[in-house]
């Protein structure tokens, strides 16, 4: 392979959700750097329709108390009302990896629980980003967030940080629209929680398997 080939290669294959990091915080110039490089990610039209909200120290830890009050849920884009066939089988597989990993044992409803809350801490990362796009710009503005995210994962896995994206803190759409003050006009896509990694951390020691590119990908010629 080629350097640019082996690079791109390396940290697609050692990107993973992180769900436990390190209390230090990220020093501003890198955390600039990281959004300078995501800002590069293309966009339908060149529109860049995705805004960043940026929370860190006292403000993370203000918003976190502020989810843990609400008890309101509701997204501004539908989730899934289930997930079938291969759909469920991998969902189901990485979970109970993670529970497997943290100790929880099948059955264990309160432990399979306090794991989902994590989600709600943004586990425990000293920065989180909310992703928001503009309604009036459609799909099409969903599909460039999400290769937003994309360039914003690979961007902190070169820094050598950890992240992971999280749909779960979409469903507090009004309390985050309401914190942040934001247009009626904006919608929540998730937040990526970001920060040193704590590699001792049992959720952060499985890796999520993938399908192979038979399963997903039809050849015609």
């Amino acid at each position: 392979m080629t350097t640019d080939i082996a690079i791109l290669d390396r940290l697609l294959a050692d990107r993973r959700s992180c769900r436990g990091f390190d209390e230090a915080e990220v020093p501003d110039a890198t955390i600039a750097r990281i959004l300078q490089m995501a800002q590069r990610t293309p966009s339908w039209c060149n529109t860049q329709p995705w805004e960043v909200d940026l929370v860190s120290g006292a403000a993370l830890d203000a918003l976190r108390k502020a989810i843990e009050a609400d008890t309101g849920f509701g997204s501004d884009f539908e989730f899934p009302p289930s997930y079938e066939g291969v759909y469920r089988e991998r969902r189901r597989e990485v979970g109970w990896q993670l529970y497997e990993a943290v100790g929880v044992e099948r059955g264990d409803r309160d432990g399979s629980a306090r794991e989902m809350l994590r989600d709600f801490e943004f586990f425990g990362a000293p920065h989180a980003a909310i992703l928001t796009v503009p309604a009036s710009l459609g799909v099409y503005a969903l599909v460039d967030a999400g290769l937003y995210i994309q360039s914003f994962l690979l961007a902190v896995h070169a820094h050598g940080l950890g992240a992971i994206a999280q749909a779960a803190l979409a469903q507090k759409s009004a309390l985050l629209r309401e914190w942040f003050e934001w247009d009626d006009d904006r919608r929540v896509v998730c937040a990526i929680s970001f920060g040193y990694p704590d590699h001792d951390h049992p959720a952060n020691n499985f890796r999520a398997s993938r399908a192979t590119i038979d399963a997903n990908v039809r050849w015609h010629r």
